[in-house]
């Protein structure tokens, strides 16, 4: 028997560990599902079942994608240049009325594959029929963490609110003990969801030991219409309802002012921030750096294709990094390594399974990508930090593990079809053009 099942080797080793240790020919050694090995070649570490030569490219974890709605890969480019408020009512809420268990699950294939050509091994999901994308995640052999989007209002896949609530609680009890797809509790935000709805999510949440994720603060118009409801802003609503703690994920939460920062870093809950679809809805620019500054955790998201209009989190980095040094007027603002560290092990901590997987250490979960450093773009490399965040293409990313196992080779998809996914998708995207909105 071989010592290891897996070796990736011969590359640049980005462990994104407490430390941030890098091994510059370094190895990664995995046996069945886990890390078993980061450092320098050894004679062991010859002895392999398959062997994975990073050709001097970087090796690191996986992405860690914090807030996507997958299936909506199949709008992506339907109603652009909208206000969000607009965008949703008028656009997305009546396309999803029609929406069904199928086109969720083509929709999350098509997801799952331009995630995997970019890097990205984990994602977090909020959509409608998820038990769909959790069975496409599966398919695709991505690991995830998906919840029903809930709401007052009758949803097309479960009804009424209540029977929400029932779903997710089976989506729960049913995968409870896969080693790829983890459930959360997704109601979609406060204006969308009533106080009791929002204490039974949280209570379903806390029983089941899973995470609570909600958008939160995404605009100025959300604001102003938690406040006439509620006089409250948005946070302070919840903390007065009792469900923020360190199980809460606020995807967004663009508009919180330092009252509210107070609460959330009191509360200990995690932020994820989606800068490409802020900019593009023009909801704002989320505070991040004074987030970051009161210890609050902050991993990274693409939002949906609808709204960004792809799943790069790559451009999401740049994207980042950028926007908030031209906010301070401060380039030392949002350096690489942190921008980075938010899409890797920050990012996983954020979405509380950072004792699972984002950094490259031995026993965490073998979510491995491999980005090939030989190109013109990329080329002479001084800090690979700064590559990745500044100049790395999703495109460049050439191999892909995800729980010890190969799910791209040489930029090719070893889990999906991709060109079945694609014909399967144009059909569908057929009837959307055919429907009126």
């Amino acid at each position: 028997m071989p010592v290891f099942d897996l070796v990736v080797k011969n590359g640049t080793v980005l462990t994104m560990d407490r430390e941030n240790t890098v091994f510059g020919k370094g190895v990664v050694g995995v046996r069945g599902d886990r890390i078993d090995y980061v450092g320098p070649p050894t004679r062991e570490t010859g002895d392999a079942g398959d062997i994975i030569d990073a050709g001097g490219g970087l090796v690191l974890p996986g992405l860690v994608n914090g807030h996507t709605h997958a299936a909506m890969s199949l709008f992506r480019g339907l109603a652009d240049d909208l206000p969000l408020m607009e965008w949703l009512n008028r656009y997305i809420f009546p396309a999803e009325g029609h929406l069904n268990a199928d086109f969720v699950y083509a929709g999350t294939l098509l997801a799952a594959a331009e995630m995997i050509l970019s890097g990205i091994t984990t994602f977090c999901d909020m959509y409608l029929f998820e038990d769909e994308t959790a069975k496409a995640a599966k398919k695709a052999g991505m690991r995830c963490l998906v919840g029903e989007v809930l709401y007052d209002f009758p949803s097309p896949n479960y009804g009424t609110p209540e029977n929400g609530l029932i779903y997710t609680r089976n989506l729960i009890e049913k995968w409870a003990d896969d080693c790829l797809v983890s459930i959360a509790v997704e109601p979609h935000s406060p204006y969308t969801c009533s106080p009791g709805l929002l204490k039974s999510a949280n209570e379903l949440a806390l029983r089941h030991g899973v995470p609570l994720i909600m958008h939160m603060a995404e605009t100025r118009k959300e604001i102003e219409e938690i406040r006439q409801k509620y006089g409250k802003s948005p946070f302070d609503h919840l903390a007065s309802l009792g469900v923020l703690g360190p199980h809460f994920i606020g995807d967004h939460c663009v508009w919180v002012d330092e009252a509210e920062m107070d609460i959330m870093a009191e509360k200990n809950v995690a932020v994820i921030h989606n800068p490409e679809s802020n900019m593009k809805l023009a909801s704002g620019i989320a505070p991040v750096p004074r987030l970051m500054e009161k210890g609050i955790r902050v991993g990274l998201g693409t939002d949906g294709c609808a709204s960004n209009n792809n799943l790069d989190l790559f451009s999401e980095m740049d994207t980042a990094a950028k926007l908030h040094k031209i906010r301070a007027m401060d380039p030392t603002v949002m350096d690489a390594r942190t921008v980075f560290r938010m899409a890797t092990a920050d990012g996983a901590g954020a979405m509380g399974m950072g004792d699972r997987i984002g950094s490259l250490v031995k026993g965490k979960k073998a979510d491995i990508i491999v980005v090939d450093t030989d190109k013109p773009h990329l080329t002479p490399l001084y800090n690979p930090y700064s590559h990745l965040v500044y100049a790395v293409k999703g495109s460049d990313v050439v191999h892909s593990i995800i729980n010890g196992r190969p799910v791209m080779r040489n930029r090719q998809l070893l889990t999906l079809d991709l060109e079945e996914i694609l014909f399967e998708t144009g059909k569908l995207s057929d009837r959307v053009k055919r429907r009126p909105l």
